[in-house]
């Protein structure tokens, strides 16, 4: 066994502060874990898909690949987000059938990469959150605020959203 994998695996387990990647949804923050981020790109041209759920927004081409993009807000079952000066898409790896896949998310705005401790993430609430309760990994106390941390195996199950799309194309068939 790699040693230094055991020893990477044991110093995450201490109390080393995770770092995530936070950003803006309206006037809300979330964070995201900084492993789970590939990249941070400029909005730009995106190809729309037609037949798609409201929070697939298109597809863009990274370095050749096709990369599907969510629109945050709509996931979150809001209004579609409103293009804006610091729009941009967070490029993330999910998994789907054991294999990783790059998704895209809609953003309004990235702020920082911060440090919370894990004695300072509470559970997500039982009530009042703006968005369910299972794409929330936990609240992180952060300064006087909450940062509302992510859970992004559930709040971007690609194959969820594969299911959601099938939905949406089926009417066209009938």
């Amino acid at each position: 066994m790699d040693t230094n994998a055991l020893s990477r695996s044991s110093a995450a387990a201490d109390d080393t502060p995770t770092q995530y990647l936070t950003f803006t949804l309206g006037e809300e923050v979330f964070a995201m874990d900084i492993r789970t981020v590939r990249e941070i790109i400029q909005y730009g041209p995106m190809t729309t898909v037609p037949l798609m759920p409201g929070f697939v927004r298109g597809v863009i081409n990274l370095r050749g690949a096709v990369v599907p993009v969510i629109d945050l807000q709509a996931r979150f079952g809001r209004p579609a987000a409103k293009i804006g000066k610091k729009t941009c898409i967070v490029i993330f790896d999910a998994v789907r059938d054991g294999e990783r896949v790059e998704l895209g998310l809609l953003v309004d705005a990235v702020s920082e990469v911060i440090d919370i401790p894990l004695e300072q993430i509470e559970p997500p609430p039982n009530f009042g959150a703006s968005v369910r309760r299972d794409f929330i990994s936990g609240m992180g106390k952060v300064a006087s605020r909450f940062v509302i941390i992510l859970e992004p195996d559930k709040a971007f199950d690609v194959n969820e959203m594969a299911q959601l799309c099938e939905a949406a194309q089926e009417p066209a068939h009938a």
